[in-house]
């Protein structure tokens, strides 16, 4: 099986290509650099691709390759960039492309979408409610939900779009302050200072282990289904609790210092609806957010 894998040097997408190529898969990584790194691929042994997705050249020169899939990771993710002819050129516009690769091709598609799209929503968030996106990354990410399905329908493109809720795990460290808030939390904490959170840590988020949102990709493939569904563990957690079961694990007593946030678009609470995935995909998130941590903070420590 061939895959190509967009923002492959990336947190999710090298996670992606790793697990694809340790199950037989042939790997094709796009990725130029601007917010992947290189270090995340050095040892994968994958085509590289250097490029954007909004070349459109590029991303031409690549039908005939005939992928099985498209894991369509790549995308501007950092939600405090308010520049909206970039963040449309490289998340939609670049969409366009891989989908014109798709149906040439005529190659299966999984692209990131994310649980930006329902902004400050009731929760748990379900794929059928209003959306309201509170930015130009999730107005972004609900054009090319918008896009998605239709384009499924005209040409017979199997497309799934997955709404990743907030994701944790190794391989996001050069994301630096983008990282997860688990991973801002245990670096501080380590380092043996007071975790900084906004007042007074009541904000709530359904946190996604890496390695669930990687088995999601792949359920998403194998189902043959075009679909957008939430990607999330169905449980909500607060900044208070990620910070009890950090000294929990590191075995320290530190206590929270809370500051003002100064994000007037800021969601202060996610939370999956998380059964249209498992019926639609057969996805079930196998970390609790205990054990996602756990398991992760071997690697932090490194």
């Amino acid at each position: 099986m061939k895959a190509l894998v967009t923002g492959g040097a990336g947190f999710i997408g090298a996670n992606l290509c790793k697990y694809l190529i340790e199950n037989n898969f042939q790997v094709s990584c796009l990725d130029d650099f601007l917010k992947g790194n290189s270090a995340n691929i050095k040892d994968l042994k994958l085509e590289f691709i250097k490029g954007s997705v909004s070349d459109e050249a590029l991303i031409k020169s690549l039908i005939g390759k005939k992928f099985d899939c498209i894991f369509h990771e790549a995308a501007i993710t950092d939600t405090t960039i308010l520049d909206k002819s970039l963040m449309l050129k490289v998340n939609v516009d670049g969409f366009k492309n891989i989908l014109n690769l798709a149906s040439t091709d005529k190659s299966q598609v999984v692209y990131a979408s994310s649980a930006a799209v329902y902004g400050d929503g009731k929760v748990p968030m379900k794929e059928s409610q209003e959306l309201n996106p509170l930015n130009i990354y999730g107005v972004s990410k609900l054009k090319m939900d918008e896009l998605a399905m239709p384009f499924a329908r005209e040409t017979g493109v199997k497309i799934a779009g997955l709404r990743y809720f907030n994701v944790y795990g190794p391989r996001e460290d050069f994301k630096g302050s983008a990282t997860s808030m688990i991973r801002q939390l245990a670096n501080q904490m380590i380092s043996g200072s007071r975790p900084r959170i906004f007042k007074y840590g009541q904000q709530e988020r359904d946190f996604i282990y890496v390695k669930d949102v990687v088995l999601a990709n792949i359920k998403a493939f194998e189902s043959g289904k075009s679909c957008v569904v939430n990607v999330g563990t169905g449980k909500k957690v607060s900044f208070n609790r990620v910070i009890e079961i950090l000294n929990e694990v590191l075995g320290t007593k530190l206590q929270a210092e809370y500051f003002d946030n100064p994000y007037g678009f800021y969601q202060n609470y996610t939370q999956a609806d998380a059964a249209l995935a498992q019926k639609l995909i057969g996805f079930k998130a196998r970390f609790s957010v205990e054990e996602g941590i756990k398991d992760y903070i071997s690697q932090i420590k490194k």
